[in-house]
């Protein structure tokens, strides 16, 4: 019995043709619809992310940026990395920063990395869907959009968290008179029930279909988001959208156990910190311990710490910041941090290794008969990005230059052309040469702790894939360590008394969104109740050859 038990509020989903795991139905509907067409993972996944652009407007759009992480049918993994980039024309002074004590203090003056023109990093979503279709799909463009189009033009019933993220985001939301208009009807936030129909967004999505990628990095989609940022005191220029590439990296490749975990490398967070994190654990016997038990959760605060400290000085984009990849995920690297652990207090955790010279997100899990895998997790980064919408196109901008420390001079800090880190955890798990797991989820700074607690519920805990998403998780990043509501209040008082100061909160990050796969070639798909996912299984196939019907 685990020392924090919980209650499955969802049921896993199999196939043996298909998977598709989004954070919405629809979603995941037009992810099977593709696979049900003779797609592939790839068409399936990109006809999935158009759709949630469409049902999760405050969490993703071809305006934002991600990264995918595919497996391809022979094996091969491959990392796109579609993130968004500092504009050319930025400044030091374009920010004034308001003090802050943790490494991801990030607060400006009048929120201006937050909501309007200057948020706006140039958007790498579209250049990387489209180019992922290119390479890997099988579909053409206009075939994967359509279901996109469909559902922005005919509308679709908005739920409770599209409505409750509205009533959170009223203010900034009111600020933009096409956001209002469409999320704020009546000068109130749009209610659960109601059906929301997206005519210009239809209208941009037909313009990618026919024009791909150039309608908006050098075509009229761009030229008219340049006018509406400059016109809110952005500096992005067309410039800027012209020059964006996309960036095909090699994956991190960590051990634990025996098992293999892969994940995306800098300037993503999770592929380096989840195999340190590992590596660090590896001395321990979770399993023994039990999930949820006061030892546990105390090394999973304890190993978050160190992971955060080294990331806020060493993790961000290669091209400007020497990483120490190898150091960070070697096991003596392991060994040195693991030998200063104690199991009966809690420590305060700097970065083990010298600074370098030089929130609200989604995810799915999309994998097809063949053997292809598609985890990617895109974002506009917070709740409607940065909350302008580009006029007559319906398009929602992101505001990821959020993702920046605002201070000069350190790893993370705003640079022009310089891309953003990440927290994303498109991750994969193999054993034995076989790929037994493929997960992410949505959730700012607490997706990579996420997704390693998944993975260690898998490999250590034994968990079903199901049980593995929806268990109870824990944070910390130095500060206050936030504990889920199934966390006993026994564990809780243990790990007070060992010096944590524990904070219960609602949540911790979003919907995780994974696929297991059996020996028997059976897929699993699990959706775990932190937001609208849902998987959809395919089976069966078509009648063998020469069969007849006769009466």
């Amino acid at each position: 019995m685990p020392a924090a038990p919980f209650v499955l509020e969802k049921r896993s989903a199999t196939g043996s043709r298909g998977m598709v795991v989004t954070n919405h139905p629809r979603a995941s509907a037009a992810g099977a619809e593709i696979l049900l067409a003779g797609g592939n993972a790839i068409d399936a996944a990109v006809a999935s992310l158009f759709a949630l652009t469409v049902v999760e407007p405050m969490m993703v759009g071809a305006l934002g940026g991600g990264i995918a992480h595919v497996r391809l049918a022979d094996g091969t993994h491959r990392i796109l990395d579609g993130l968004s980039t500092a504009p050319g024309a930025w400044r030091d002074d374009l920010l004034e920063v308001l003090p802050g004590d943790l490494p991801s203090a990030r607060d400006t003056k009048d929120r201006r990395n937050v909501v309007g023109g200057l948020a706006v990093a140039v958007p790498g979503a579209l250049k990387a869907w489209t180019e992922a279709l290119a390479r890997w799909g099988t579909m053409p463009l206009a075939d994967v959009v359509d279901p996109a189009v469909r559902l922005a033009e005919r509308g679709f019933t908005v739920g409770h968290y599209l409505a409750d993220c509205a009533t959170d985001t009223a203010a900034d939301l009111a600020r933009d008179p096409g956001l209002a208009a469409l999320f704020l009807p009546d000068g109130a936030p749009i209610r659960a029930g109601a059906r929301l129909v997206q005519g210009a967004y239809a209208g941009a999505l037909r313009m990618i279909a026919r024009e791909g990628a150039a309608a908006l990095y050098g075509g009229a989609l761009g030229r008219q988001l340049i006018d509406r940022l400059s016109a809110d005191g952005g500096v992005m220029a067309m410039a800027d959208l012209a020059a964006y590439a996309t960036v095909e990296r090699e994956p991190i490749v960590g051990t634990y156990r025996g098992h293999r975990v892969i994940g995306p490398p800098p300037p993503a967070s999770a592929g380096v910190h989840i195999a340190q994190m590992l590596n660090i654990l590896e001395g321990f016997d979770l399993g023994r311990m039990g999930f949820g038990s006061a030892d546990a959760v105390h090394l999973l605060a304890e190993v978050l710490k160190i992971a955060f400290a080294d990331r806020a000085v060493a993790t961000a984009d290669p091209a400007f910041v020497d990483v120490p990849v190898a150091r960070l995920t070697s096991k003596s690297y392991a060994e040195e941090r693991r030998a200063a652990l104690a199991l009966d207090r809690a420590q305060a955790w700097g970065p083990g290794l010298s600074r370098p010279e030089s929130a609200d997100t989604t995810h799915l899990t999309v994998a097809d008969a063949d053997g292809n895998v598609v985890a990617a997790t895109q974002t506009i980064n917070g709740l409607f990005g940065a909350c302008v919408q580009v006029p007559e196109t319906g398009m929602l901008a992101n505001n990821y230059m959020y993702n920046f420390d605002p201070r000069p001079g350190r790893a993370l800090s705003i640079e022009p052309g310089k891309r953003c880190f990440t927290s994303m955890a498109p991750m994969m798990v193999t054993t034995d040469g076989r790929l037994r797991l493929a997960l992410g989820l949505p959730g700012g700074l607490r997706i990579f702790p996420s997704a390693l607690q998944v993975i260690l519920n898998v490999l250590d805990h034994g968990m079903t894939p199901q049980e593995a998403v929806e268990a109870p998780r824990v944070w910390t990043e130095g500060g206050p360590l936030e504990v889920e509501p199934a966390i006993p209040d026994a564990v809780v008082a243990e790990l007070t008394a060992r010096g944590h100061t524990v904070k219960r909160v609602p949540r911790i990050a979003g919907g995780t969104g994974a696929v297991a796969f059996d020996p028997d070639g059976t897929l699993t798909g699990a959706a775990c109740w932190r937001a609208d996912g849902h998987a959809v299984g395919v089976s069966g196939g078509f009648a063998r050859a020469g069969i007849r019907f006769s009466i």
